[in-house]
């Protein structure tokens, strides 16, 4: 829950100050989790900020009061044969920059005069620790990750399910190439844009569709493989699969470098219950039969949701094999890097799945895991060797397959006792 802060406390030692300069780094009161897991006012340098009223810089602007609707009966929408003209379709109303109110304390730290601007400026700091942690310890180019947009508070509508504006969620969205940060409804903890995890995690799937889909806004995957009438789509239900799982893993490992520390519980906080313990990568978690089966034989519409189920089991066998900051810097920066290489000897997710489009098969979960693999440094052969081990136990997984190619698995993998085998 977040720790309120009574009047007097706030306003004691405080002065006002309209419109504060930006000179950077910005000292600022933002809502973080601290060591005890409570939310509480510390003080922040936001270090790529250019407009601290603005709350725009390096990383992100904010753009309040959008409409934004996706509607597949949309004419224009139809119509739409690049990126730029699907998002102008669907940005029915572009909205406006977001004006920050602060109070200045005697040592210069502003602080936010108003619940929207404790909202943003935390906002601003979880998107800028996210970054921070992709382009220093995932090793991603900053110029791979230039300033995007969030929508704050927007008016979504996804008219195909419901006339009823989306609630409860802070996401990226493709087809905008951008993040939305949605009113809340029901979330009676912590909103979701103040959870440092759940920021990172939707960062995660920014640079992953940077790196795995160009950037798309319709990635050319998702397109090939979404198939009408009930056709299997085994490569799309891994992809999305791995969009997930390896989104966890990086909110994982960014959160290691908290106060909190590390966090395997990426929903908690802002969700409690079932939700929170099903996703909770600390747990032992196992390929069954069942979701197997399912995920090669179903098609997405019968698939979707239990993209979670495997990503978290994905995720959950990377957090066990890595028991060391260094084994988990190392991890982070191959998974970044499997996403993609054109070096033809260890094809990245990108290259991978373009090689499928026409028979979707063909990107399997063996194959993207052995990338992941064949991107972990041939020295690091102890870290190599268990995530081998834990890959084919949890994932259940062909030892043949990913030991197959120059730096794969090693012959010498074998399975553990962690999950009990299931018929191939």
């Amino acid at each position: 829950m977040v720790r309120k802060l009574t009047a007097a406390a706030a306003l004691a030692t405080l002065a006002v100050s309209c419109a504060p300069e930006t000179q950077t780094p910005v000292k600022v009161r933002a809502l973080v989790r601290s060591s005890d897991g409570q939310y509480a006012p510390l003080e922040v340098e936001l270090k790529t900020v250019t407009d601290i009223v603005a709350l725009e810089g390096t990383v992100i602007r904010f753009q309040g009061g959008a409409n934004i609707r996706l509607d597949s009966r949309d004419p224009e929408a139809q119509a739409a044969t690049t990126d730029e003209a699907l998002e102008r379709a669907l940005v029915k109303e572009e909205g406006h920059r977001v004006t920050a109110s602060y109070i200045a304390d005697e040592a210069g730290v502003l602080w936010p005069a108003d619940f929207h601007t404790w909202n943003l400026v935390t906002t601003y700091y979880n998107f800028e620790r996210a970054w921070d942690y992709f382009t220093t310890t995932a090793e991603v180019k900053k110029e791979e990750l230039p300033q995007t947009t969030v929508y704050y508070f927007p008016e979504f509508v996804l008219a195909d399910s419901s006339e009823k504006p989306q609630r409860d969620n802070a996401l990226f969205f493709a087809p905008t190439r951008s993040f939305m940060v949605l009113p809340f409804e029901t979330v009676q903890k912590a909103p979701l844009a103040i959870n440092a995890s759940i920021l990172t995690h939707e960062y995660a799937h920014l640079v992953f569709n940077r790196r795995v889909y160009d950037g798309r806004g319709i990635p050319e995957p998702i397109a090939a493989w979404t198939i009408g009438g009930g056709s299997p789509t085994p490569g799309l239900n891994v992809i999305k699969s791995l969009d997930e799982g390896l989104a966890d893993f990086h909110a994982y490992v960014a959160s290691c470098r908290s106060s909190f520390g590390c966090n395997t519980r990426v929903l908690d906080s802002s969700f409690e219950g079932r939700p929170v313990e099903d996703r909770d990568l600390s747990q032992n978690w196992c390929m069954s039969k069942e979701l197997r089966d399912l995920m090669f034989s179903g098609n997405f519409s019968v698939f979707s949701g239990r993209e979670y189920q495997v990503g978290t089991i994905l995720a959950s066998a990377l957090v066990k094999a890595s028991g060391s900051d260094a084994d988990r810097q190392v991890l982070a920066r191959a998974v970044a890097a499997a996403y993609s290489d054109t070096n033809p000897l260890k094809y990245g997710l990108n290259q991978l799945a373009r090689n499928a489009l026409n028979r979707q098969e063909d990107f399997s979960l063996g194959a993207a895991a052995r990338s992941i693999v064949q991107h972990i440094p041939a020295g690091n052969v102890d870290l190599k060797q268990r995530v081998c081990t834990r890959l084919v136990t949890h994932l259940q997984l062909s030892i043949e397959e990913l030991s197959a190619g120059q730096d794969a698995c090693p012959q010498s993998t074998t399975t553990s006792d962690a999950c009990p085998p299931i018929a191939q």
